[in-house]
């Protein structure tokens, strides 16, 4: 490490004006590739390797990404049971069906028409003559006319109707109903086989048609919202903006913040103009170097992205945030080496040799920082969750680039107008020797008297409070995740899920699909899909109309061509040929059947609807089918859904055909266990990961392994403080927050690593061990304070976000800075006191003599 940073020491010094041209033409080069960085839509890069989300690609390489979809559209109102509401479904239904899109992609079936309204009682006695459509200009006969109807339906079809009305609320009550869904059912033909691409086109088809329905003329006090998953993705653009101007934000402040640690103090020789333009100047080096890291890491994302390497996904909403971590994390740097810098130069140090001993000195702690900042990201390639894996790769990488820039492009841009205006004997030395009379430095001088005066109580309470903190958190951090995270709490569209979740049971968009494969065209397979299917009617939060589940399969394919539906009789060419292959009229087959010869006939009378559900041909078999339930468990029941799923599809699993159940919530539950999982284990890999290295280090340069030890300790302390509040505070473990160990090792390291390299300079310095550790917490740990103070400030900007994941992380990463700053300045101090203590009893043993506050170490044991 030392060797390192003295290569790029004498490379700065030897040609700083090259270095500063060969970093603009690299960060050039990056930006140019930044612009082909890919991102990933939905809850792509979320879900981890599981049986769910294999079997959810093999639907879509198998099945494309065709199949059943439901568009739910809230209609609300003071009374929607009423003329009004009868105006409204009219209009509803017309704007719909007028659409250049719907007419390609609705679908009905033999149980329900392709747009089903609340009001599907009232509209079917109209149709069928027993109402005359002038009756229904009368709130209370549109009432009469649809509780009287309701009641003439069978149980099955009547309990669907109601679940289209807010749970509680029926025509007839105390309180008239004030909201009711309309389904429209979609199974768009021709998609691209691209899963993005047909994605993207799902989400064209729907949104003509909710822009169709609102601008439909509907009565006044009748409004229409709609929902579905597409539309929850469908704008990007808003998910863009809202980083873009967190970004923003967070970079205005942190100018700001650092006009104020950077400031120098006019005074005789430096007035007011040089002193701005002093500062100006070192604010606009470091926030120039954090835009060219990001610019690195976004060029490194598209290299090692899909169509280069693809060695990590598409960005996603975590990756995403980068950007904003390295303005935090990358000004801790800046603001380091340029403290140490002035103060070099202050003491009476050239300009050449003020930029040597501070590359050389803080350098090294930035570079050993670097590195278990780095491992500490990188330990989240073990994570099960890929946008993690990829999120602590990127922010690794740009570690490393916020390091490199910081001790090449800085310090040669200052080396370049220093040198001149030493040269021209403008260079304020008097002013820039001030850094350790500014505020924070005093601060920070005064909170050493702990360390000094009382090691040992401050270590008892701090340790004490951390393990009551960490236990809380560990044992009561409930772990979270919903698709709707990463879209705007204001959004419309997540209103109206919120509404349905909460008044219709989580409504009617929920798909849940079960993958059968191996030899599906087997009699007895067939026979057991039948009675699965049947079965399906009876499973808690599986959709019916009347005693059919509504499901999509390769059983209900054959219902379907039997009995068309829509009031069509069957054609009897299918049909006497299906019963001649063996099929029976309940839609079973004779044990010594041609099932794989039923399929392939069914295949040839309906071919776009067979390839939904059935995947093979008459030649080679059939060795997959798809069946498609429509599902209403939500988040809240999805775990009790798949076992009642895998239960129900046992008898097919019994055939040798394997069934495996998946869909967006059963994959967002697998998201959540996962996390669950790794908590802990990502919290140990980290911090013994880190430990190790800091070991290693110290057993190398300073001959004290423990010493790591020593330096690693607080930040220990840091996570379960961390873990505390949260838990404290009710912010749950989430893909987002699951970075903290990572981020707790990210921030407290490099702050336990400037705090123990400064004190062994200084031990060497000072002969008395508490002016060697007064001297550390007032330099270092004022240096500290300033970057912590930008640091909260950057990341803070994040509790302003309307996204719920960034404003929780925000307000995490505060705490971990917070708790980092207490560690470093507080623990660690009383920690290297004890330590000192310890050594220089033990050196006084070996030595006969008794130990005395002016004892040292060797001057070889101090970090070079």
């Amino acid at each position: 490490m030392n060797t390192a940073v003295v290569a790029l020491s004498a490379l700065v010094h030897r040609a700083p004006r090259t270095v500063v041209a060969m970093v603009i033409l690299l960060t050039a080069v990056l930006a140019g590739l930044a612009t082909q960085v890919q991102t990933a839509t939905g809850n792509e890069g979320f879900a981890p390797d599981s049986p769910e989300i294999r079997a959810a690609e093999e639907i879509a390489e198998r099945f494309g990404s065709s199949g059943e979809q439901v568009l739910q559209i809230l209609v609300t109102g003071d009374d929607v049971v009423s003329a009004d509401g009868v105006a409204a479904v009219l209009a509803i239904r017309e704007a719909v069906e007028s659409t250049d899109a719907a007419a390609a992609a609705l679908v009905e079936s033999a149980e329900r028409p392709a747009v089903l309204t609340y009001l599907s009682p009232v509209e079917q006695a109209v149709a069928s003559g027993e109402v005359p459509p002038e009756a229904l200009t009368d709130d209370a006969a549109v009432g009469q006319v649809f509780t009287e109807a309701l009641a003439a339906l069978p149980p099955e079809q009547a309990g669907f109707v109601t679940g289209l009305l807010p749970d509680g609320e029926a025509p007839g009550s105390a309180q008239p109903v004030d909201a009711g869904l309309v389904l429209v059912f979609l199974a768009p033909e021709d998609l691209p086989d691209d899963a993005t691409a047909a994605f993207d086109r799902q989400i064209e088809i729907e949104t003509e048609i909710a822009d169709a329905v609102a601008s439909a003329e509907l009565p006044a006090g009748i409004d229409t919202s709609p929902f579905s998953f597409a539309l929850l993705f469908a704008d990007t653009g808003e998910f863009e903006a809202e980083i873009a101007r967190l970004f923003a934000a967070a970079f205005g402040i942190i100018l700001a913040i650092l006009a104020f640690v950077y400031w120098v103090k006019p005074r005789a020789g430096l007035g007011l103009g040089r002193a701005a333009r002093r500062t100006a100047a070192d604010v606009a080096m470091t926030m120039t170097a954090i835009v060219m890291a990001i610019s690195w890491v976004n060029g490194f994302a598209a290299l090692l992205g899909p169509g280069y390497a693809d060695v990590i996904g598409g960005l996603t909403e975590i990756t995403q945030i980068i950007p904003v971590l390295l303005i935090g994390l990358g000004v801790d740097y800046a603001i380091h080496l340029t403290s140490r810098y002035r103060e070099e130069v202050g003491a009476g140090a050239s300009v050449a040799e003020g930029m040597r001993r501070s590359t050389r000195t803080v350098g090294v702690a930035l570079v050993l920082a670097t590195v278990t900042t780095a491992v500490g990201f990188l330990t989240n390639i073990v994570n099960p969750v890929p946008a993690l894996v990829d999120f602590g790769v990127l922010a690794a990488i740009g570690i490393g680039a916020s390091f490199l820039l910081m001790l090449t492009f800085v310090p040669a841009l200052r080396l370049v107008l220093d040198r001149r205006a030493e040269a021209g004997g403008r260079l304020p030395r008097s002013a820039m020797g001030t850094t350790s009379e500014r505020v924070l430095p005093g601060i920070m001088a005064r909170v050493a008297v702990l360390a000094e005066r009382a090691p040992v109580p401050t270590l008892l309470v701090t340790v004490v409070l951390g393990g009551a903190m960490g236990g809380y958190g560990l044992t009561q951090l409930e772990t979270r995740f919903s698709f709707t995270d990463f879209v705007s709490d204001d959004a419309p569209v997540v209103q109206t899920f919120d509404e349905i979740v909460e008044r219709f049971g989580g409504g009617f968009g929920e798909q849940t699909q079960i993958l059968l494969t191996g030899d599906v065209d087997t009699p007895a397979a067939h026979n057991a899909l039948v009675a699965a299917q049947a079965d399906l009617a009876a499973v808690d939060d599986v959709a019916t109309f009347g005693d059919q589940a509504q499901a999509s399969s390769p059983v209900s394919l054959l219902g379907r061509s039997l009995a068309p539906g829509g009031g069509q009789p069957p054609s009897p060419e299918p049909a006497r040929a299906l019963a001649g292959l063996g099929l029976r009229p309940d839609g079973t087959v004779a044990d010594d059947a041609d099932v794989t010869a039923i399929y392939a006939a069914l295949a040839e009378a309906s071919p776009e609807a067979a390839e939904q559900v059935l995947d093979g041909d008459a030649r080679s078999g059939f060795d997959g089918a798809l069946v498609t339930v429509q599902t209403t468990a939500g988040e809240g029941r999805v775990g009790e859904l798949s076992v009642a799923l895998d239960t129900a599809f046992a008898p097919v699993e019994a055939t040798g055909v394997e069934a495996t159940a998946t869909s967006n919530a059963i994959i967002n539950d697998a998201i959540v266990s996962a996390l669950s999982d790794s908590q802990l284990s990502s919290l140990v890999i980290t911090l013994v990961a880190a430990m190790l290295l800091l070991v290693l280090n110290f057993a190398v340069t300073a001959g004290r392994p423990f010493l790591g030890v020593v330096t690693i300790a607080p930040v220990a302390l840091v996570v379960l403080w961390t873990f505390g509040m949260m838990a404290a505070t009710g912010i749950p473990f989430g893909p987002v927050t699951a970075t903290i160990a990572a981020l707790a090792v990210g921030i407290g390291v490099p702050y336990t690593i400037h705090i123990t390299h400064r004190y062994t300079e200084d031990r060497v310095r000072y002969a008395d061990p508490a002016e060697a550790i007064r001297s550390t917490v007032r330099h270092t740990g004022g240096a500290l304070a300033g970057s912590a103070f930008t640091t909260v400030a950057g990341f803070g900007i994040l509790v302003t976000s309307t996204l719920t994941p960034f404003r929780q992380f925000g307000l995490v990463t505060a705490y971990a800075i917070g708790f980092a700053l207490l560690a470093a300045t507080v623990v660690l101090p009383s920690m290297l006191a004890l330590w000192d203590r310890y050594h220089r009893r033990r050196d006084a043993r070996g030595h006969g003599t008794q130990p005395t506050a002016q004892s040292s170490p060797e001057p070889s044991e101090a970090v070079t």
